[in-house]
């Protein structure tokens, strides 16, 4: 099982206006820049999160990207089904449907993950980097 580099991204930047700059919004080139990475890239996931209410953008000369929910209610879940959409891991191939033992595992096996997954907030680890 493997998330794109998009989520990983995501990931990233949402940490960033979590630990860095909750309540200010911060240009898309800063974020690439202090991320590393491609502005031109970051900015579809940036508008992937906007799409799903987790950010919003803010127009203007000081404008940027600022946190749209509270911080503390954004899970890994929600960045992630942001950036990858909530389809399942898994179909089975041969048309099973629910009596397919195989998929019945592997659906169990993603439930627990996605729980474990929404149990995990944004803020917790941005916690960890204020000192």
């Amino acid at each position: 099982m493997k998330f794109s580099q998009a989520t990983d991204y995501a990931l990233h930047a949402m940490l960033f206006l979590v630990a860095e700059a909750p309540d200010k919004p911060v240009s898309v080139q800063f974020l690439a820049e202090k991320l590393g990475v491609s502005q031109t890239y970051l900015s579809k996931m940036l508008t992937k999160l906007v799409k799903a209410g987790l950010i919003h953008s803010v127009s203007g000369a000081n404008g940027g990207y600022r946190l749209k929910r509270n911080q503390e209610d954004i899970s890994f879940l929600d960045i992630i089904h942001a950036i990858e959409g909530t389809a399942s891991l898994f179909e089975c191939s041969f048309n099973h449907g629910q009596e397919c033992l195989i998929q019945q595992v592997v659906m169990d096996a993603e439930r627990q993950m996605e729980q474990f997954l929404e149990g995990k907030k944004i803020s917790e680890l941005a916690k960890h980097m204020k000192h």
